[in-house]
């Protein structure tokens, strides 16, 4: 049986934490489930929306499935996922992003790959006032960081049948930081010549995203570029209640939807789980629980494709219930 580290979250991160549990062990997985609680309530209770209690858990039992979190705002608290991809050196952000039959978009034959940089650029934090009507960020990339995410991204597409990986950047204006990142992706490129290997700027790539992202398979960009691409990509299948994603590093992985905790909707029975089952679905794939991880997406998208019972979100008048329960039928 496989211990995993559950954090649930808060808004309705607790609800569709429950629907997803129901979900993997109606489907015959049993799980035992660290559960642990993190968020802006906790940081109430025990001064850290990220105690140490939750590190521990998933240093302890490598894999995480993580439900949105709130960070409070304007109480000098750190993001819990920035604060969990440093500590836990999760440098690989990865971004699925493909059509669902039944869910209507004006694209079709989307199935690309974003795979973010997680641990610098301007993400590093690095900020100062200059002097009172002057603010100064340091983009911070360095030779290791960029080597690291292009191998991530080859051997990603090596592993599941993708033909092409795309480095992204801005490297005609930033050419040594950019420059820099592009060295390192044509340097690994080379180790795998099976793998067509190509270039885009990142303007020109949102552009194409927008008229043909079909054309796309795997990306691979800097921190800044693969947060603002990541999300748009999920504009393109649905929006952000069916994105999944993944932060992937060499000793630990947490798994985790993309959209927020709404709050504004917590407790009344109306989130839709789906990014974060689609995200447990990328987890048990990943621990080799392969076949469990196909029944549950194919009894996911049944529902989304039949159309009968679907969140308000996906245009449809169920409740969080509801939807799994049709999902469980569907298995």
């Amino acid at each position: 049986m496989h211990t995993i580290t559950l954090i649930n979250g808060d808004g309705i991160g607790p609800e569709i934490s429950k629907a997803v549990m129901e979900i993997i062990d109606a489907a015959g997985l049993k799980i035992d489930w660290d559960i642990q609680t993190a968020g802006a309530e906790v940081a109430e209770k025990e001064g850290s929306p990220l105690p140490d209690r939750v590190l521990e858990s998933i240093k302890k039992n490598k894999i995480a499935l993580k439900a949105p979190v709130t960070t409070p705002i304007g109480k000098g608290f750190r993001s819990v996922n920035v604060q969990l991809r440093k500590e836990l050196e999760l440098y690989a952000n990865l971004r699925p992003c493909k059509n669902f039959d039944g869910i209507e978009t004006p694209f079709k034959n989307v199935d690309l790959i974003v795979v973010r940089e997680n641990t610098e650029d301007l993400y590093a934090g690095i900020e100062r006032m200059v002097d009172d009507d002057t603010a100064e960020s340091i983009k911070i990339i360095t030779r290791k960081a960029s080597e690291r995410i292009a191998e991530f991204a080859f051997r990603y597409a090596v592993n599941n049948g993708r033909k092409e990986v795309c480095a992204v950047s801005k490297a005609n204006i930033m050419k040594f930081s950019d420059g820099l990142f592009l060295e390192c992706c044509r340097k690994i490129a080379e180790k795998y010549p099976d793998i067509q290997y190509k270039e885009i700027l990142v303007d020109n790539l949102c552009m194409q995203l927008v008229q043909h992202p079909e054309k796309f398979d795997v990306l691979v960009l800097p921190n800044l570029y693969g947060d603002i691409v990541s999300d748009l990509t999920a504009g393109l299948t649905g929006g952000l209640g069916l994105a999944r994603g993944a932060n992937i590093g060499t000793d630990y992985a947490v798994f985790e939807p993309v959209h927020g905790s709404a709050p504004d909707i917590k407790g009344q029975n109306k989130a839709n789980p789906s990014a974060l089952l689609l995200s447990a679905v990328e987890m048990l794939k990943y621990i080799g629980e392969k076949e469990y991880a196909d029944k549950i997406e194919k009894a996911l998208l049944k529902t989304l494709k039949e159309g009968k019972v679907l969140t308000a979100d996906l245009g449809g008048n169920a409740s969080t219930d509801e939807f799994t329960a049709e999902i469980i039928k569907n298995l």
